[in-house]
């Protein structure tokens, strides 16, 4: 039986597509032949998992447009928010839950964007 093997990508309309490639470019260190392009097999973490979630609208993905977020996978959030920072770009916040740790920013079209480190396999 024919099955879903991972997540091939995130696709939204913006005004300035080269500007939006070069600010994931120069901020956030990801680029590929058609944007940012992320090699799952590069994941060193256990169990590495991408995921798709529903949310009632109750403010989680304010202040960003368009009712989605992007979340990015990283491997040492505290190190990725202090060059993010470095870079004067505002992180909205950030916070451990024990299973992860997350931050949030806004991409310039105000697409907000949650950077993740797992830290525990899921069960």
């Amino acid at each position: 039986m024919a099955k879903v093997t991972g997540l091939g990508g995130v696709f939204y309309v913006v005004t300035d597509p080269e500007a939006t490639r070069e600010w994931y470019r120069e901020t956030l260190g990801i680029d590929g032949e058609y944007g940012p392009q992320l090699n799952w097999s590069e994941e060193t973490g256990d169990k590495p998992y991408s995921l798709i979630s529903h949310f009632k609208d109750d403010g989680y993905i304010k202040p960003g447009k368009g009712g989605f977020m992007i979340n990015l996978r990283v491997d040492d959030l505290d190190g990725m928010v202090t060059q993010l920072k470095d870079k004067g770009i505002d992180v909205l916040d950030s916070v451990d839950e024990g299973y992860g740790k997350f931050a949030w920013l806004l991409d310039p079209n105000g697409v907000k964007i949650e950077l993740w480190q797992q830290v525990e396999a899921p069960e």
